[in-house]
């Protein structure tokens, strides 16, 4: 238990969790809609990976990311209590806002890249 509050002890962790109960995202498009560096996102990907947080599926070149099943099921408690304070707190909203733009963008993970012009 003490490994798994380590790994959600981080906010940008928590940012990647907060965009993932939306569905599965890409690590380009987390880099983007998070305004972090690709080894900033895949160290803390593999953190939450290594800990069952989340899973990943390799398509193509791309590796997409999604909240593990079995954290799910076995932790629904701490994770309806995770979305009730990410609903209660700004930072995450602005992140959910910002993947809505994405999803209503013509971006792909092609020139997602692109993404961060238009947030800055």
């Amino acid at each position: 238990m003490d490994q798994l509050f380590k790994a959600l002890g981080d906010e940008n962790r928590l940012r990647i969790i907060n965009l993932l109960r939306q569905g599965e995202l890409c690590v380009c498009e987390l880099e983007a809609i998070l305004d972090s560096t690709q080894s900033t996102i895949s160290r803390h990907l593999t953190r939450l990976r290594n800990d069952q947080i989340v899973m990943f599926e390799k398509r193509a070149q791309w590796i997409y990311y999604q909240i593990h099943p079995d954290f799910l099921k076995n932790h629904r408690l701490l994770y309806q209590y995770l979305l009730e304070q990410f609903d209660q707190d700004s930072r995450f909203q602005m992140d959910l806002e910002t993947l809505q733009q994405y999803h209503t963008s013509d971006f792909t993970c092609d020139n997602i890249s692109q993404l961060r012009k238009i947030n800055q």
